[in-house]
């Protein structure tokens, strides 16, 4: 039972602020549970700083899927930019999806804030205020807030037809578990139903994982945990440009702790077994088997097929709920959530491959070019080019001409990464 429920708005121009909702609940509903997972992107050189940066391709979400530009009616207020993928900032906060299961039809409140960020997509509509940019972290936190989610009994969500589009979007993987039905209702519209909760958002914070690369080998991995809980879980591994690819995995990494690994010497190789690792992780953290499943079937060629280096890890539940605080009235009997962590490793080699392009792009005769545009296409660099590009820009003054060129090769180059990105 809501004991209190507190709302409160404050109409500034163009702009509302959505003050926390305070929800209490006498104690936990035996009745049903609830399971959150979701992904932090960062990227870092071979220093292990980590870069601010957005994707220079990135794949859309359904249609239907409501974002910055398209809040819908009942988003008021408010200044609005372009989707996810125009914002420069450190962290990208992946499909959070969140599932109930309950033994009965029930009404939820639920709540999710994001003091450091930005929430930038969501589905269902929700009814918080139009998040911004317009002010400073931590001033104006974004907010979701579904009032009123409807958990559907078995016979009401056999006659429902979930949302679909033929995008092709890996958006749908996220549907296979036993999670509930939900129906969620906007006052003069349809109902929307989906099986989840889902969000995405952008920050600027740091995730506690520095990886730093030897100088003289590449191969010689240091993973340093700057944060103040344990790490758990961690798998570094390189996809080479044949698709193949080696791991090592680390169970734990404490707090303050440095740990060196070499890739010349993997634990397993293989896209399939590092993805059944990942599953059995994932389900040790709390996950439902099909969850886990789930998981890494949204996120396999992004996570197993995009070439480069990279480390997975799963962060700590109080990392969690102090970034993304989540407030489901009435309580539920418990809830899991589990979080994984991509650290994108730009490594030396990719900056001088992409540096040699570019030097051979300015240099060349127009009809040469798009010879040279076709392999930088071939490097393989996808979404994380501009970040290439911004590792090669840093390690010395770049002219004018440089900049513009390098830039116009890579728009070049992704152009059918572009296109087909619409249905991916």
């Amino acid at each position: 039972m809501i004991l209190t429920v507190m709302k409160t708005r404050l109409l500034l121009p163009a702009l509302f602020i959505f003050t926390a909702t305070a929800l209490f609940a006498a104690e936990p509903d035996n009745g049903f549970t609830v399971h959150e997972w979701g992904t932090f992107t960062s990227v870092q050189g071979a220093d292990g700083v980590q870069m601010d940066w957005n994707p220079l391709v990135a794949p859309e979400l359904p249609r239907f899927v409501y974002d910055r530009a398209h809040a819908g009616s009942a988003r008021i207020g408010g200044i609005v930019v372009a989707g996810k993928s125009s914002l420069v900032t450190r962290q990208r906060m992946e499909t959070p999806v969140m599932y109930f299961y309950s033994d009965r039809p029930r009404v939820l409140d639920v709540a999710v804030r994001f003091p450091m960020g930005t929430i930038t997509e969501w589905y269902p509509q929700e009814s918080a205020a139009v998040p911004t940019v317009v002010s400073a972290p931590g001033k104006n936190p974004p907010a979701l807030h579904w009032p009123k989610v409807e958990i559907l009994t078995k016979e009401e969500a056999a006659q429902v037809t979930l949302p679909f589009d033929a995008s092709g979007s890996h958006y749908y993987a996220a549907r296979e578990t036993d999670a509930s039905l939900l129906r969620v209702r906007e006052e003069k519209k349809p109902a929307e139903q989906e099986k989840f909760l889902f969000y995405r958002g952008v920050a600027s914070f740091e995730t506690p994982l520095a990886v730093r690369l030897g100088s003289s080998d590449p191969k010689q991995v240091s993973l340093a945990n700057s944060g103040s809980e344990d790490l758990r879980n961690l798998f570094l591994y390189e996809v080479r440009a044949d698709g193949s690819l080696s791991w090592l995995t680390l169970d734990r990494l404490g707090a303050g702790e440095t740990f060196g690994m070499d890739l010349a010497k993997p634990t397993g190789t293989g896209a399939d077994s590092l993805a059944e690792a990942l599953r059995k992780a994932l389900v040790g953290q709390g996950l439902y088997e099909k969850e886990a499943a789930a998981m890494v079937k949204t996120w396999e060629s992004a996570w197993f097929a995009e070439r480069g280096m990279r480390v997975l890890y799963l962060l700590p539940r109080a990392w969690t709920d102090r970034t993304l605080p989540l407030t489901v009235a009435p309580a539920p009997q418990k809830i899991e959530r589990v979080m994984v962590a991509r650290a994108e490793i730009i490594t030396p080699a990719m900056e001088a491959a992409l540096q040699g392009e570019i030097e051979r792009y300015m240099a060349a005769q127009p009809e040469k070019r798009p010879k040279i545009i076709e392999e930088t296409r071939a490097l393989g660099f996808g979404r994380f080019a501009n970040s290439v590009l911004r590792r090669v820009c840093s390690t010395s003054e770049r002219s004018i001409q440089f900049q513009t060129l390098a830039r116009e090769l890579l728009q070049a180059a992704s152009a059918p990464e572009l296109k087909s990105a619409a249905t991916n």
